[in-house]
């Protein structure tokens, strides 16, 4: 009853097509964009925006990436947080080298350049699937992190290999404040997200979806392989290289390859399994979950008095725990039972 499409009447092609066509569900985002970027700047700490608020964000931004190739192309990468380093890297460098270019257009260019690699290193998945792709693409992590590594013009000649990012300043303001840092992620998530919700709405998304669920049979009805495939790859690593760039500038505050390891691949491919393939709400959610779950339970080793290593024991221990349990028990993730519930709210207070 709560959640009922009921009198909600629809005049026309446009209307129809929203994105969120529910009041319910444009109430929603509307009361939480408000409470994002009006509310919480107003009460919350420093701490709270630098640890908490701004990875999260990050981290469900390359989720959206990966779920894009993963949930809706069907396309297994291991190689998320390689595309990363390339949009960091990237925008370090156009900053650097190009005196007075936007910061805007500097993550745009990021992403771009994240989006060619993303290409180069996704034509072997018109070949091959499943276990190798994921091979093939965890080739790539390695790859990306040695050239970064070995080829010191793209550090600047450090020699530490650790650089400090350029400070962050558009149209004369500057980003230095955590509160500031996290509006602007806030706001270059918040867009980017709702494109990637209407983008898997499109005929693109519709064309992911049929790859994903049979090939063959997609490319029986008219659809080429080779693009839909190459566009999934591109259109992720973009949301990826932009992921990257703000993780560079917004959060660490350093560029490093060392940052962007096989551990962080693994890490965003987590949030994915645990909010669900194929979701955009998942991303977010699995992203909340993967950054608060540590908090919660280093609060509950230190309640308990346990050693350090036990507790990063702890940690690892119930990670794989959870993995295996949303495998098994719902494997579309937490975004389905959101799902669930909102289909019992349709019907509450009366029994199914």
């Amino acid at each position: 009853m709560l959640y009922r499409e009921a009198g909600q009447f629809k005049s026309s092609y446009e209307a129809d097509g929203q994105i969120f066509p529910l009041r319910q569900d444009r109430l929603g985002i509307a009361l939480l964009l408000v409470l994002a970027f009006v509310a919480i700047p107003q009460f919350a700490s420093a701490y709270f925006f630098s640890a908490i608020l701004i990875p999260f964000l990050i981290f469900s931004l390359a989720a959206l990436g990966l779920n894009i190739l993963t949930g809706y192309a069907g396309q297994l990468s291991l190689g998320s947080a390689a595309f990363m380093a390339v949009g960091a890297f990237s925008a370090y460098n156009f900053i650097l080298r190009i005196p007075g270019i936007p910061l805007l257009l500097a993550f745009v260019l990021g992403g771009l350049s994240a989006a060619l690699v993303g290409i180069a290193f996704g034509l072997p998945s018109l070949r091959i699937r499943g276990f190798y792709l994921a091979a093939s693409t965890l080739a790539t992590q390695f790859f990306v992190v040695w050239a970064l590594t070995k080829i010191q013009w793209f550090t600047n000649y450090s020699s530490s290999g650790v650089i400090t990012a350029q400070k962050m300043e558009m149209f004369g303001y500057e980003f230095s404040s955590p509160a500031s840092k996290y509006l602007l992620v806030l706001a270059i998530v918040s867009v980017m997200a709702l494109l990637a919700k209407n983008m898997v709405r499109s005929n693109v998304g519709r064309s992911w979806m049929a790859v994903r669920d049979m090939d063959v049979a997609a490319e029986v009805i008219g659809i080429r392989l080779m693009r839909t495939k190459l566009l999934a790859f591109a259109v992720s690593s973009f949301y990826c290289g932009v992921a990257g760039a703000l993780y560079a500038f917004a959060y660490l505050g350093t560029v490093e390859p060392e940052a962007y390891s096989l551990d962080l691949s693994f890490r965003i491919l987590f949030m994915v399994i645990i909010g669900g393939l194929g979701s955009i709400l998942g991303s977010f959610l699995g992203a909340g979950f993967i950054v608060l779950l540590p908090v919660f339970l280093n609060v509950f080793a230190h309640a308990l008095s346990l050693p350090t290593s036990v507790a990063s024991n702890l940690e690892l221990m119930v990670f794989g725990a959870l993995i295996i349990f949303f495998l098994i028990v719902e494997p579309h993730g937490l975004a389905r039972l959101w799902q669930i519930t909102k289909e019992k709210l349709r019907l509450w207070p009366f029994p199914h």
